[in-house]
């Protein structure tokens, strides 16, 4: 029984239209609307990998998390009510609407709706993505990851570990509290920022060109207060990406370069040297905020922290962590 890859999300949001002109002409996804009050978005084969239906909130809707097998499906259901949480198996309809197989729905303790699908549907048509890139980085690793913020991120981190089966990549407890969470070689494809706030901090997609980042960057930045996160290097999974604003106000962040691990062997770590070798200059900050990242950054600097030469090999990540 496990949990393999994010499958998709939803948000709430009454700005249909920017956001189909956000994921489509910024982003690179492929929009298809299916009528009524729902827009919907391709990344890749899968029919639907994000979901924007017109509600008020402009926040999370929705998290949809893929298990291997079917019978995952009721055997989380039964784990789920035993800890004493509602699991309900959702019917057709809700299974058509997801684009899946089979589905269960439950809240986690923070309240987010979360929903466990079996074999997502796939699509005969060709992907056409709504920019020139040359393609999303999912497949196994799934559509990119998810952060939320959290009033308490320890009672969270237990419910995704020990209930869910998360596992966790790395940790840092100063100055608030941050977990990371993997579920297939995607070195993290969860994450909760003990902020003491609750909703949504970002989603992730990663490309598999890092022109197309860059390409995306320059079209952030010919829109008014588009970017939140300059260019940067992140350290724990050492994804090169910018933050953009979306139309709800929470981030997407645009990566490329994503670390992958191989969670046999990996080992959960606390991080202490901050979250970007370099850049990641975060606009939406007051200036002393922003000071306190920047100083962390150039302590990295100073200290030469970097990220290894190459990309998507576990063995040589276990090489720089064990000698770091």
């Amino acid at each position: 029984m496990a949990i393999c890859a994010l499958a998709y999300l939803g948000v709430r949001s009454d700005r249909l239209e920017d956001w189909h002109n956000f994921a489509g002409d910024h982003l690179g996804m492929q929009a298809f609307d299916r009528g009524g009050k729902t827009v919907s978005f391709r990344m890749d084969d899968h029919m639907q990998r994000f979901v924007v239906s017109d509600e008020p909130g402009e926040t999370l809707a929705f998290v949809g998390w893929q298990v291997e097998h079917k019978d995952d499906l009721t055997e989380y259901a039964d784990r789920l009510e035993r800890a004493g949480y509602s699991a309900s198996i959702e019917g057709r309809a809700l299974c058509d609407r997801r684009f899946v197989e089979g589905l269960v729905s439950f809240y986690d303790p923070a309240g987010n709706r979360i929903e466990l699908v079996h074999e997502p549907h796939l699509s005969t048509e060709p992907f056409l993505p709504g920019r020139p890139i040359e393609n999303f980085k999912t497949g196994p690793y799934g559509m990119g990851h998810a952060v939320l913020h959290v009033a308490d991120a320890h009672a969270l981190m237990l419910f995704y570990r020990d209930i869910l089966g998360f596992s966790v990549s790395d940790y840092g407890l100063t100055p608030v509290p941050l977990y990371f969470f993997h579920v297939n070689g995607r070195h993290h494809s969860f994450a909760i920022i003990g902020s003491g706030n609750v909703g949504f901090h970002h989603f992730m997609v990663e490309y598999e060109n890092l022109d197309d980042v860059g390409q995306g960057y320059d079209l952030a930045q010919q829109k008014e207060n588009g970017i939140a996160y300059t260019l940067g290097r992140h350290t724990n999974d050492y994804m090169t990406s910018f933050y953009a604003h979306s139309p709800s106000g929470f981030f997407v962040e645009n990566g490329w370069g994503g670390r992958i691990i191989d969670p046999a062997a990996w080992e959960p770590h606390e991080t202490t040297l901050g979250p970007s070798f370099w850049g990641h200059e975060r606009l939406y900050l007051p200036d002393d905020e922003r000071a306190n990242f920047r100083d962390m950054r150039l302590k990295a600097a100073r200290e030469g922290n970097r990220a290894p030469h190459f990309v998507d090999c576990p063995w040589l990540y276990g090489e720089f962590i064990n000698n770091r």
